[in-house]
């Protein structure tokens, strides 16, 4: 499987670090980057071949995968045109709809799209994935090798699941990060200097979520075993419990996910307006 990057950003570095790490040949792998500093450090860091524009040669391989942002995707798209021949596309950018993608690139149908998430940085990613109908199981399967590079791959059903993806592990792990920023203050608050309280909040989330990942038993289980009657663990769970902090989240995580519908309306909205 040969493979082009439209996109030589972050998430494409990682996807290329997970693939290499995962034994693909070097030569097998292309990206395609407007910039030549960034073309110059993915050369030189992972011994690939760049190209500077979209061309036959410099899309001649079975995936593409497009990785440029949002707003960008459908001009890279109609510089496509013509030079897809049955490929499998993979979009990993946010918020744009498979037919409006499909419309852009000329009516191609042998699309993926892909959410992952920044974890994927240092692979430990999880991506939401969706074929449009039709997609064959080969084409499927390539997509899962390659998003698999970075971490876990779940396959939706329904398109509009991605929203709800977006919503939970997309956006997650900022959730995750503003928990850890709130416990470090609070560490502060409790007398200890920012380098322990990052340590104290940092490796307690660490090993909580390994724990979990490692457990056959559910979070409300593994809670309940921290959580002894009459004790201090209970006594700060039913502060937030009282302050609705499951609410919060659920609000919090609906609200996200009608914004990536909304964004996605927008995107194809602009997309079309470039393509009149």
């Amino acid at each position: 499987m040969n493979i082009t990057f439209i996109g030589g950003g972050n998430m494409a570095g990682a996807l290329i670090t997970g693939l290499l790490q995962k034994g693909f040949d070097p030569a097998a792998i292309g990206v395609v980057e407007i910039s030549a500093e960034s073309r110059a450090q993915l050369s030189e860091k992972f011994g690939i071949a760049t190209h500077e524009k979209i061309s036959a040669a410099s899309v001649a391989s079975d995936v593409i995968v497009l990785a440029v942002k949002p707003q960008q995707l459908c001009s890279v798209a109609t510089q496509l045109h013509g030079l897809l021949d049955g490929k499998l596309v993979i979009s990993i950018a946010a918020g744009v709809r498979s037919a409006d993608l499909s419309l852009w690139l000329g009516d191609h149908t042998v699309i993926v799209r892909a959410m992952p998430n920044t974890p994927a940085m240092v692979l430990a990613g999880v991506t939401g994935l969706y074929a449009m109908p039709g997609v064959p199981e080969v084409q499927r399967r390539q997509a899962e090798i390659i998003l698999g590079a970075v971490g876990t791959t779940l396959w939706l059903e329904k398109e509009a699941q991605i929203d709800a993806v977006t919503a939970i592990s997309g956006s997650g792990p900022a959730y995750v990060f503003l928990f850890i920023e709130a416990l470090q203050e609070a560490a502060a608050e409790l007398g200890f200097t920012p380098d322990q309280a990052r340590t104290l909040s940092l490796e307690t989330f660490l090993g909580a979520a390994k724990l979990a990942s490692q457990s056959t038993e559910d979070a409300a289980t593994l809670r309940t075993r921290v959580t002894s009657k009459g004790g201090t663990t209970e006594r700060a769970i039913l502060v937030m419990e009282n302050a609705g902090i499951r609410q919060i989240i659920g609000q919090a995580a609906q609200a996200a996910s009608l914004r990536s519908r909304e964004l996605g309306e927008e995107l194809g909205k602009m997309g079309s307006r470039e393509t009149i």
